[in-house]
């Protein structure tokens, strides 16, 4: 049995036995479903593995990239929430134990939120932000993953909300900048495109990849590099990418006020490399 909350309850397996819930041991890949079509499929498919392989889960034989993709469009589809959503996907260790763990077999949990828009937008709306300096990002590669360990991106929004921000830039163990909150961060100036490297200890974003393979093929100049965020106040365009919102606009990094002609121009070549058919 268990105390929750005042109130003595038998003990439910689905929560107070979780190692998601006690020791964050899960993983997770968050992604966007466009009329019953998910974009960059693969992308998130082999970055959940490699997450996964980190922790030193059993994958199943059954876990194949078809297998995964079918029970989020069979969710997609019996939810009615309509074709266009947003999709989270734990997976979390079985084992009960302690810090080790008895089994490394998992399981797993789509969870899904409606999404109005059927392609991405560049939506006009005040975007303020600012640096986040009471804890630091790591370049290990296990803080590289999308673990349930995420109480910095937490402590950020709570300080954002506090502090009248929309957002905050994270910053590494050497004071450079790492990511937003909730995106990787880029930015440009006098023409050329600039975002931290993955040495910085930002996530490997899966817009992160494709947007710089768009920028790329379309002969636009991209540098990935340590970013200072002194650099940031130079800038001409500042913008936040994550494959739930695509590429959203920042008005505001301090007194810098910032526009988004590049953007929206990026905006368009996104949409029109994705196969919404």
């Amino acid at each position: 049995m268990i105390n929750f909350n005042g109130n003595i309850i038998n003990e439910s397996n689905q929560l107070s036995n979780n190692r998601g819930f006690l020791f964050g041991d899960a993983v997770f890949e968050t992604l966007r479903v466009i009329s019953n079509y998910i974009p960059f499929w693969e992308d998130h498919y082999f970055r959940l593995m490699a997450s996964m392989r980190v922790l030193r889960f059993n994958i199943p034989d059954s876990f194949t990239p078809e297998f995964l993709k079918n029970e989020i469009l069979k969710l997609n589809i019996t939810s009615n929430l309509g074709l266009n959503s947003r999709i989270r996907i734990t997976v979390y260790r079985n084992s009960s134990g302690r810090y080790k763990p008895i089994t490394n077999d998992i399981s797993y949990i789509i969870n899904i939120d409606r999404i109005e828009d059927s392609k991405y937008f560049i939506k006009k709306k005040e975007v303020k932000v600012d640096l986040y300096k009471d804890y630091f990002i790591s370049n290990q590669l296990v803080h590289s993953i999308k673990s349930n360990n995420k109480s910095i991106n937490v402590l950020a929004s709570i300080y954002a909300s506090e502090n009248d921000l929309n957002n905050c830039i994270l910053l590494n163990d050497r004071k450079m900048v790492c990511e937003f909150i909730n995106g990787n961060l880029f930015y440009i100036k006098n023409e050329k495109i600039y975002t931290p490297d993955l040495k910085s200890g930002c996530l490997n974003g899966v817009l992160r990849k494709n947007l710089i393979n768009i920028i790329k093929s379309n002969g636009l100049v991209i540098e990935e590099s340590q970013i200072s965020p002194f650099d940031l106040v130079s800038a001409d365009e500042l913008f936040i990418t994550n494959v739930i919102q695509g590429i959203l606009p920042v008005t505001n990094y301090r007194k810098k006020t910032y526009v988004n002609e590049t953007a929206i121009i990026l905006n368009n070549l996104l949409n029109d490399s994705i196969n919404y058919n």
